[in-house]
């Protein structure tokens, strides 16, 4: 058994959670402390950090810090919300809360931060039967929300909307002061996202389900609830809502018992709950109760091997790229072709290039995705498919991984840059990783060339100093032949070994 400490440090409140991981057993949570603290209206209004919320942030996690000491944690991870990614002097405020607390805090990006956040809510039972019909999950923010969305099972896509509490609470600080009530306003500013969301999204994609995470949640199921209910009618949910929209925020915490009585972003949670329901016309919704702070402890058990799921994450990587492609309008039989083809390839080389399970699935992601630039310019496709790939939630890979998915895509194509052009972006090892992958898509493109598949039977083996693929041919193959000449040259250059096609022409 490991005790286990989860740090957070919000737009509005930094946590803190103690969890006792165990074999074969449920993660249990023991402790959580919370304290207010707007880390955001620096953020927001300033763009850096004062020193002030400096020394109100040490002081915190000192305390916290000794909680842990309590309670003996063997391990404990600190993370800092997107505020921190927001302001100019990021680096300075980290290391002056090391240096007072001996706390490393890290500030994952917002990719990264999500899907944290969406595995404490995918390890648990109730999640894969939900996803097979049409579900949303919602994590609501004080800087931004994310809605994945799930159709049979498979992810359909991960949108990102700025309309975090902390950040529409900015943008409405001066109506705040002028009208009593709100909410109105609050819904004239979200309605749009929302609608421009609907229509691309949910043309072909009925939603039954909406999976929310996010503050004050489970205290409105609750008073919705009396059974305590963690799944619930939409309908009964929202006129719920629409009731509370009456009130202020003091009587509504009155009512839900919350001890932030005064809490301005209350108000924001509960339009945001609300006019996403009526949006994704849901039929129910269900609150968990989990938010990112279980999903580190869920994390750090899977790395370490304490527990496992069943969920499969790596399918939700390939399902949100293969639905980015249909949607750039991707050639599906050449993209299953050279999927195939360069995990042939990959398979057949894991003593030479040493790389691994991961890597395999950034090969794949990359193969599906090499494509989708022709959609916006047939000149200048590998550039747009860059643009696509970064500027795309693909849940499951990190913001480093992203960009070798899209490097890997461009030097596809075009000749790879020596490593000090692309350090700003790359570190030596994620380097090497494009060159492989690149260098692997390469080889496997020009065997499909002409989008026809003429091979059959495809085998790759490793002899000597060769990579040795085997096909079987109906067609004249001489075009596939003359392009994987050109480009093997840069392959060799990679792995120190010659790809060459045997082939075994059959007649009918």
């Amino acid at each position: 058994m490991k005790i286990f400490a989860a740090i957070y440090i919000g737009s509005h409140e930094v946590s803190l959670k103690i969890f006792e991981l165990a074999a074969r057993k449920p993660i249990r949570e023991i402790d959580y402390i919370r304290a207010r603290v707007e880390s955001g209206k620096d953020s927001y209004q300033k763009g850096y950090i004062g020193s002030e919320l400096v020394e109100e942030l040490g002081s915190i996690l000192t305390g916290y810090k000794k909680i842990m000491e309590g309670y003996r944690a063997d391990a404990y991870t600190a993370y800092a919300s997107g505020v921190f990614r927001d302001v100019k002097n990021e680096l300075f405020v980290l290391d002056q809360l090391y240096i007072r607390t001996g706390i490393r805090i890290q500030v994952p990006s917002n990719s990264e931060h999500r899907f944290i956040g969406y595995k404490s809510v995918a390890f648990r039972e109730e999640f894969d039967e939900m996803t097979k019909q049409g579900t949303a999950v919602v994590d609501i923010g004080g800087g931004n929300l994310q809605v994945t969305l799930f159709a049979d099972g498979r992810v359909v896509t991960t949108q990102h909307m700025v309309l975090g509490t902390m950040r529409l609470r900015e943008q409405l600080s001066g109506i705040r002061q002028a009208v009593a009530h709100y909410e109105n306003q609050i819904e004239e500013l979200v309605n749009k996202d929302l609608e421009v969301f609907k229509s691309l999204y949910l043309k072909d994609n009925k939603i039954k389900s909406v999976i929310f995470m996010g503050d004050y949640i489970m205290d409105l199921m609750k008073k919705v609830e009396k059974k305590g209910n963690k799944i619930m009618a939409a309908e009964k949910f929202v006129k719920a809502m629409r009731k509370l929209y009456k009130k202020n925020a003091e009587q509504i915490a009155s009512e839900l018992d919350l001890s932030h009585e005064n809490d301005p972003l209350l108000i924001l949670y509960i339009v945001l709950y609300t006019r996403i329901t009526e949006e994704l016309n849901a039929e129910e919704i269900w609150a968990p109760g989990v938010n990112v702070s279980d999903g580190m402890a869920y994390d750090y058990a899977e790395r370490h091997k304490i527990i496992r799921s069943t969920h499969n994450f790596d399918e939700d990587i390939l399902s949100a790229a293969k639905q980015l492609s249909k949607r750039y309008e991707g050639f599906s039989p050449h993209i299953d072709a050279l999927t195939s083809m360069s995990v042939l390839v990959f398979d057949a080389m894991k003593k030479v290039h040493g790389m691994g399970r991961r890597e395999r699935i950034l090969l794949q992601t990359a193969a599906i995705l090499h494509d989708c630039g022709k959609y916006v310019s047939l000149a200048h496709g590998p550039e747009c498919a860059y643009h696509i790939i970064m500027e795309s939630e693909i849940i499951g890979l990190t913001h480093l991984e992203r960009q070798i998915v899209a490097c890997a895509v461009f030097y596809n194509t075009y000749p790879l840059e020596d490593y000090e052009e692309l350090a700003d972006r790359l570190d030596q090892n994620s380097y090497m990783t494009v060159a492989k992958l690149s260098a692997i898509l390469r080889v496997s493109n020009a065997m499909d060339r002409s989008h026809k598949q003429k091979f059959k039977n495809v085998k790759a083996s490793v002899r000597g100093k060769q990579l040795v693929i085997t096909i079987e041919s109906m067609d004249n193959i001489i075009l596939e032949k003359g392009l994987f000449a050109v480009k093997s040259e840069f392959f060799e250059r990679v792995f120190g070994m010659k790809p060459v096609i045997k082939e075994k022409r059959i007649y009918n």
